[in-house]
């Protein structure tokens, strides 16, 4: 900062340091209505297919990483393209999905980096 740089602390930032740091491409242009979402889930036979037939099949989604490290839970980051008025739904399905999960759209290093 001294030297006229403007920095973000990520140091406490799950999301950073569990997805972002392995992720490259940059920004997408054209996408709308896009809300990120951090998901953990029993790494089981079926898990990832579960979600993705319950998010995927009503919204698009725009962003996906998937983390395996051979432990307990996998860890998805995904990006969802979710019109206003669908709100509820979408939230509905989340509920219905019961997988643990973080909004992650106001996240300083999805705004800078990804969005």
């Amino acid at each position: 900062e001294h030297k006229g740089y403007a920095v973000t602390d990520l140091t406490g930032d799950e999301m950073s340091k569990l997805h972002v740091r392995y992720m490259v491409g940059g920004r997408a242009t054209g996408v709308s209505d896009e809300r990120l979402f951090r998901f953990e889930f029993p790494e089981r036979p079926g898990a990832l297919a579960v979600f993705l037939n319950t998010l995927g099949r009503m919204w698009n989604i725009s962003l996906f990483h998937y983390r395996n490290h051979g432990a307990a839970y996998g860890r998805v980051l995904a990006g969802i393209q979710v019109p206003a008025e669908e709100s509820s739904a979408f939230e509905a399905s989340l509920k219905q999905l019961g997988y643990a999960y973080w909004e992650e759209t106001q996240n300083p290093a999805y705004q800078a980096l990804l969005r």
